[in-house]
């Protein structure tokens, strides 16, 4: 299957734009063929799926807003996540601002035996193919990145046989996610431009995707610190993604346990 989706990236504004312009380079001139027909196992959704609010444990060794973090093994991480009672880990595979790397995400899918999303900036098709060729079990599509290109890159995912975390930050990028035909739909409480957070913002368009008739699967999305942070969407959401707090802790598997009691 050929993947033609392109969208304009310069339009992309603040920190973000900087950081989508530079992985649309890294991925110039790539194939954009994602090759055939891959089976759907629908790992990561089921996985969120279940009763109660699951937890998406983060490999995360930098980002934009807190620099360095903690020097991660990813494998000792995802086995210290899963013990602590993570349904999913999410895997950055961004290198100049997260740390991120291919063989971190190889590693955790080798270590674990949860479904794991790749978290990166997805410009390209070959993106989202390297995705199902290192094990992963979903992708992150940003609604802020791709614009009204989500529905392609959604098509292209589940070709592939990947689950898709697609995320909004706003009312329109709901929108957008929902027109598209999300199953999963994460909300970013960061403003991604500014790297503001607002935890308001999760609760708000999660009730607002529901009363829309979404049916589908919602995950609220950074700035978790505690379990009493997660009090406004624990019977709202079904998963919650949390990064630095739980890979600054010191003590992962105690951090996800404490984190997610109610």
């Amino acid at each position: 299957m050929k993947g033609e989706a392109v969208t304009d990236f310069d339009q992309v504004p603040g920190v973000l734009g900087r950081i989508v312009r530079e992985r649309a380079r890294d991925y110039e001139g790539a194939n954009p063929d994602v090759g055939a027909l891959r089976p759907r196992h629908g790992r990561f959704r089921a996985a969120l799926s279940g009763s109660g609010l699951a937890l998406i444990a983060e490999v995360k060794r930098a980002s934009p807003s807190e620099g360095a973090i903690a020097p991660l093994d990813p494998a000792q991480a995802a086995r210290a996540y899963e013990a602590g009672g993570a349904a999913a880990i999410s895997v950055l595979t961004e290198p100049r601002h997260f740390d991120g790397t291919p063989e971190a995400l190889h590693a955790v899918v080798a270590a674990a035996n949860l479904p794991v999303l790749r978290k990166d900036f997805v410009v390209h098709p070959a993106m989202l193919r390297e995705a199902a060729d290192w094990g992963a079990s979903a992708a992150l599509l940003m609604v802020s990145v791709l614009g009204e290109a989500v529905g392609e890159y959604l098509e292209l995912a589940h070709h592939l046989g990947l689950d898709a975390l697609v995320e909004v930050h706003d009312d329109s990028e709901l929108d957008l996610a929902l027109a598209a035909g999300a199953e999963i739909i994460g909300v970013n409480n960061r403003d991604l431009t500014t790297l503001g957070i607002d935890l308001g913002v999760s609760p708000r368009l999660i009730r607002r995707a529901r009363e829309a008739g979404f049916s589908g699967v919602l995950v609220a999305e950074s700035g978790y610190r505690t379990a009493a942070d997660l009090a406004s969407v624990r019977d709202l959401a079904d998963a919650v993604l949390v990064g630095s707090s739980l890979a600054g802790s010191g003590d992962l598997a105690r951090a996800a346990r404490e984190l997610m009691a109610s």
